[in-house]
């Protein structure tokens, strides 16, 4: 068991991670089913730990778990061999917003000494950084690019590309681990990570025991939760047969559980202020808070998030601020496993 350090009344504004707390690679190279991993259940003041199978035994006939689908890509490039380009949102216009990470004794680090300018990639490529993104002069982490792929996109990540990786993982694991079972249109540039825990063995489970599964897309960023920074526009589809199910679920008294904070994001950007849900599709830039009004989701599956990142003020939004704090104590005093290929939680709305 691993402890944590505590140095604020309440460990949401501020807590430490210990090392041995970040999963270091998928739960199958741990010898662990990626159904298997733990599962902490939080309803009000009720936590229970289970495994991530036992999903099926806390749904009930009548839910809806609401899914993305949007698969992830090899969006690094490395530049050289102490640089490394990560390909983020696409930007209406056609534009993206690139990141450029630099190599250090403990993994990578943000080139914060980047300019404007061009710079070459493989195969004969290139990228112009135009301005910083968010245009923010305290900071130059993201930028606003112009990408010359040549042979396009696509095939430049195919030839050149590798999955995004930070300090915490291994460094050659496949693009398949950062795969979900939903995942069915490329896009993300960071796997959906809240959905990896699902096997086809639990879908079929959950299925057969008569809740609901449907889909929507939203193409993930790179994550800004490193620096506190506000989630940033991000691409999203919601189709009618979600929107459609999210507003038939509440009228017959079932809740709607999404899976992920980009589902939660995407639901909560096409429902309106009664609560009816529509397909829609565009950029959110919706960011979700304690003060936001949660209108689609009645609670939501998650991995476990870092220190002052934004999401925590997301999952306030949906469970409250007692609730999420107690579990992170838990979690933390229990070791649960952090990051993508770790621990999961189900959160439940308690109103």
């Amino acid at each position: 068991m691993v402890t944590s350090s505590l140095r604020s009344a309440d460990i949401l504004d501020e807590f430490e991670l210990p090392v041995g707390l970040e999963a270091p690679m998928p739960p199958e190279l741990r010898g662990t089913p990626r159904d298997e991993v733990r599962l902490m259940v939080t309803f009000g003041d009720d936590l229970r730990h289970r495994r991530f199978t036992d999903l099926r035994y806390e749904l009930a006939p009548g839910d809806l778990l609401v899914v993305n689908d949007s698969g992830t890509i090899p969006a690094a490039v490395e530049l050289d061999p102490s640089r490394v380009v990560h390909f983020s949102s696409e930007l209406p216009g056609g534009l993206r917003v690139v990141e450029v990470r630099r190599s250090t004794v403990d993994g990578s680090r943000p080139d914060l000494e980047m300019t404007p300018g061009k710079i070459d990639l493989p195969g004969g490529a290139s990228l112009e950084l135009l301005a910083p993104f968010p245009v923010d002069p305290s900071t130059k982490r993201l930028w606003v690019a112009h990408l010359d792929a040549g042979h396009g996109f696509e095939t430049l990540l195919r030839d050149h590309g590798r999955p995004i990786s930070y300090s915490h993982s291994l460094r050659q694991i496949p693009l398949e681990a950062y795969q979900t079972v939903f995942a069915a249109t490329p896009g993300s540039a960071e796997m959906p990570s809240a959905g990896r825990p699902f096997s086809q063995r639990l879908v079929t489970a959950l299925v057969s025991r008569g809740v609901m599964i449907s889909k929507l897309t939203l193409h993930t960023g790179v994550s800004s939760l490193e620096s506190g920074e506000a989630p940033y526009p991000e691409r999203y589809s919601v189709p009618h047969y979600t929107a459609d199910l999210v507003n038939l679920t509440h009228r017959r008294g079932g809740r709607v559980i999404a899976v992920g904070t980009t589902v939660v994001r995407a639901l909560e950007t096409v429902t309106d202020e009664v609560g009816h849900a529509q397909a829609g599709s565009g950029w959110t830039d919706l960011v979700i808070g304690p003060d936001t009004p949660i209108r689609a989701t009645d609670g939501m599956i998650t991995g476990w998030h870092e220190p002052h990142s934004t999401h925590l003020e997301m999952l306030v939004a949906v469970a409250g601020r007692r609730p999420v704090a107690r579990s992170y104590e838990t979690a933390l005093r229990e070791g649960y496993l952090w990051h993508e290929f770790g621990d999961s939680q189900l959160l439940l709305s308690a109103t």
